[in-house]
């Protein structure tokens, strides 16, 4: 009864060993897609809720935006030149005969982006991105200083909510270690941190 439930489950937890394309490129370590996924779905739940829009459905379209790489790979943006992915048909099977199966249609609208909700998704995809380019700087990368003018072109143009952008031009002036030290004792004098 529940077999083809346990068999996509199984097949999610598989992204953990998928790399992002642009991992080619980086030539360093970077988070795999299902890590690319878990904080995506954050960040798409804080802009959900900032825009007032519908957080449930926010969060469905997050989990499953990049689920069918599990099957088609995640191809890097030199790859997309060459090739092209079918995930509409990829998270068609993935879903087909799940408890599921009705979320293909959430993925199409997410696809889409013509509904807030969708826009969400893609503005949080996009800010991952910008969140993983900031911590790789701290570990010493040139790559996120290379990239600048290209994300700034996407603050500028890809992003579709205000939130978005405000959240971006916070990350540009982020220090990616704050919140651990913030609360280390021996920098506050205190042993317990509220």
């Amino acid at each position: 009864m529940f077999k083809r439930d346990l068999d996509f489950l199984f097949e999610i937890a598989s992204l953990r060993n998928v790399p992002r394309g642009w991992r080619q490129h980086l030539g360093m370590d970077c988070a795999s897609v299902l890590e690319h996924i878990v904080r995506t779905a954050f960040l798409a739940l804080i802009i959900a809720r900032r825009e007032g829009a519908d957080e449930n459905k926010v969060m469905k379209m997050a989990m499953f935006h990049d689920l069918p790489e599990a099957r088609v790979s995640d191809l890097s943006y030199v790859q997309k030149v060459y090739a092209s992915a079918d995930e509409e048909r990829a998270t068609a099977d993935m879903l087909k005969d799940t408890s599921l199966e009705d979320f293909t249609d959430l993925f199409a609208e997410e696809q889409a982006r013509e509904t807030l909700e969708a826009k969400i998704v893609k503005d949080a995809d996009n800010l991952d991105i910008d969140l993983e380019l900031r911590e790789l700087a701290s570990l010493g990368s040139p790559l996120p200083g290379k990239w600048k003018h290209i994300r700034t072109a996407v603050r500028n143009k890809k992003l579709f909510t205000k939130t978005a952008r405000q959240i971006w031009d916070e990350i540009q002036k982020s220090d990616v270690h704050d919140w651990h030290l913030s609360m280390n004792k021996y920098l506050t004098g205190k042993d317990k941190v509220i």
